[in-house]
């Protein structure tokens, strides 16, 4: 039993019980959102773009974190996460289309945040390059 509750899945729904994120703060930085709980509250900033490639914020007011998401990408491709004179954070996509970032701290006041989708060099994206902003007064769904 013990075993079970100390995995990545058993951490996981020791959080869903608990409905409480584990990690408010700064001890979010770095961490999957997922398993610790920031997505249940997180909110989105998803922009319509002509790009096949979908990017998106999230950000949990609750975890005080954003992260970023893409979805339709390819192998290779990665997608980024910085807030303005903090920390940036990347993920590759290695299998799949869809990849999201670490969560990054923002604190519990004003930040901006840059997400980006960076399609692999060379590789058989089908999207260019680009960037969306957000900021704590986003009009966050």
């Amino acid at each position: 039993m013990t075993a079970a509750i100390l995995s990545p899945l058993g951490e996981h729904l020791l959080n869903r019980m608990l409905e409480e994120p584990t990690c408010p703060g700064e001890a979010c930085e770095g961490k999957n959102p997922g398993r610790q709980g920031c997505d249940e509250d997180a909110r989105t900033l998803k922009p319509a773009t002509g790009n096949p490639a979908v990017l998106q914020l999230r950000y949990s007011e609750e975890c005080q974190a954003v992260w970023a998401k893409i979805e339709h990408g390819g192998k290779g491709d990665l997608v980024t996460v910085e807030v303005s004179g903090g920390t940036k954070r990347a993920a590759e996509i290695n299998y799949g289309d869809d990849q999201y970032t670490p969560m990054v701290h923002v604190g519990d006041g004003e930040f901006e945040v840059t997400a980006c989708a960076v399609p692999k060099a060379g590789g058989a994206g089908t999207y260019e390059y680009y960037c969306i902003h957000g900021t704590e007064a986003t009009a966050w769904r």
